[in-house]
């Protein structure tokens, strides 16, 4: 089931029966049955009912409240799961070094791993030396990765192989892009703004499934815990984010998305803005490749991508359950 996204500005949520209503100004915009919902997504100014509310909790559906940007405000939910054993496992194995250094390591591998497979994909027809190049760098990084000792050790190598591959990123962007780098806090320009806003997405359908399963979405292995940062989903989201990457070469390449939709802002934290048009083409285009089927291969099952998180949350559960450091890949080929 997809999330139901919100981003009219003014919209009204509430319920019709058991069906979820979207509208504005007397005119309804969605009205969609509840059990077809998975999530509620909230961009801007949006008002929910107090039913509603009742509602989505009372059924266990989450409400993410992001800004018009995409930044994450908070987030509704339900009677935390009652799997305080799981929970009390997950924070005694982050106390185990080697465990912890185990499951990270195996998190970064899943996304180098997946970062080579797509410039190896698109570099099938172009042969250009300096993506070579980048895809030899992630190899190399891939072998030095499970000798490392440290997290912050780990981070290094990950992050060198990152800037190599973003660095080869922006050549299979058309050449109206224009990319330099991966950069935030603010993003620079439109290709990093859709990064942002694409793995802020990922993050909380992350969140979402990491929750689900019963472990807490804040204590993770490969991010270090900081207050209020979901540090178990992003572990999960790693090996995901060159499948946003993916998502944004083919909106932007195939026009989806293009230059004209971004203007310049006014405000320093928000350097560039992206239009309406645009979000509505992303999200489409991102809910699109996440309703995709995949063989998972540790469970031979053809899985959506976004049941795939969840079954990639449900590896790290059974990991902590049975105190093997053990996660499979998806293999994205």
């Amino acid at each position: 089931m997809p999330p139901l996204y919100v981003t009219e500005q003014g919209a009204r949520i509430e319920m019709d029966n058991r069906r979820v209503a979207v509208s504005k100004d007397g005119e309804v915009l969605a009205n969609v049955p509840m059990i077809h919902v998975s999530e509620v997504v909230i961009m801007g100014n949006v008002s929910l009912t107090t039913p509603a509310m009742k509602a989505f909790m009372a059924a266990g559906l989450d409400v993410v409240f992001l800004t018009i940007d995409g930044a994450y405000c908070g987030r509704l939910i339900g009677p935390n799961t009652p799997h305080v054993a799981l929970r009390r496992m997950q924070y005694g194995r982050q106390g185990n070094a080697q465990f912890s250094m185990t499951l990270a390591q195996q998190f970064v591998i899943a996304k180098l791993q997946h970062q080579r497979v797509i410039l190896q994909r698109h570099n099938r027809d172009k042969g250009e030396a300096v993506i070579a190049g980048a895809i030899e760098s992630l190899g190399e990084a891939l072998a030095r990765a499970p000798r490392t000792t440290t997290v912050s050790g780990l981070m290094g190598v990950e992050g060198a192989a990152s800037a190599a591959y973003f660095g080869s990123l922006k050549r299979l962007l058309k050449h109206d892009w224009k990319f330099e780098k991966r950069a935030r806090r603010p993003p620079p320009d439109p290709i990093n703004i859709l990064l942002s806003y694409g793995y802020t997405l990922l993050t909380h359908t992350a969140e979402g499934a990491v929750a689900a399963t019963g472990l807490d979405p804040f204590a993770g292995f490969l991010h270090a815990v900081e207050y209020n940062r979901p540090s178990m989903a992003l572990d999960i989201v790693e090996e995901f984010r060159p499948l946003v990457d993916g998502v944004i070469l083919w909106a932007c390449n195939g026009e989806q998305v293009t230059p004209g939709d971004f203007t310049r802002g006014d405000d320093p934290q928000r350097p560039v803005v992206m239009s309406d048009r645009a979000r509505k083409r992303f999200i489409e285009a991102y809910e699109r490749r996440m309703g995709e089927t995949f063989t998972h291969p540790k469970l031979n099952q053809q899985l959506t991508m976004r049941q795939c998180v969840l079954a990639q949350a449900r590896q790290v559960a059974e990991a902590i359950r049975l105190e093997r450091a053990e996660f499979a890949p998806m293999g994205f080929k």
